[in-house]
């Protein structure tokens, strides 16, 4: 049987529309906020219909040295444009990309995960220094 991590994939997300991508600064003050965005398919659009869509996304901190990483946020995504008479007809959709502030007193590591109702689990890191 297959470990969680073995299930996820990533990719470049320059031409991969699954790969969640993070944009936060590289180095940043310790106990500053700071503004962390995660989007899906910012190079190449992802669908967002009934049939097609990104469900969810994860992100999480993982401090330099330490064992665990902390969650920062879990972000769902429940309008894609369904509705009781038709498909892809509704009154609302979402957009799979969230921004979160964030501060952070050790360097470390930003990880972003995501869901695709077809085509599975995506992950996706970076990096963040202190100045």
């Amino acid at each position: 049987m297959a470990k969680i991590g073995e299930l996820y994939q990533s990719g470049n997300w320059k031409e991969e529309k699954h790969v969640p991508v993070i944009d936060a600064p590289d180095s940043v003050k310790a106990d500053e906020m700071f503004d962390v965005t995660v989007s899906i398919g910012k190079e190449v659009a992802h669908p967002n219909k009934p049939g097609h869509h990104i469900a969810w996304i994860q992100l999480f901190f993982h401090p330099e040295g330490e064992k665990f990483a902390y969650q920062v946020g879990d972000y769902k995504f429940m309008a894609h444009g369904a509705t009781a008479g038709e498909s892809d007809k509704g009154p609302v959709y979402t957009n799979h990309s969230v921004v979160a502030q964030v501060k952070i007193n050790k360097p470390g590591t930003l990880l972003a995960t995501s869901w695709c109702n077809i085509h599975g689990l995506w992950e996706f890191e970076k990096s963040v220094g202190l100045k």
